[in-house]
């Protein structure tokens, strides 16, 4: 993967986490989608804790 292609998705893992905390603090969520995202990107960040990479 290049540099960029990390940032992205580092990017897109802080913004779903901020998303799903929004929804929970609000009560207020897009169903079930949101959390189905937000097991998504806590999976990206255990896969790079698990390699070694940096979040």
């Amino acid at each position: 993967m290049s540099n960029l292609e990390i940032i992205m998705l580092e990017t897109i893992a802080i913004v779903l986490i901020i998303l799903w905390l929004l929804g929970l603090i609000t009560s207020y969520s897009m169903g079930g989608f949101i959390h189905i995202l937000m097991v998504i990107a806590i999976v990206v960040i255990l896969v790079r804790v698990i390699r070694g990479k940096r979040l």
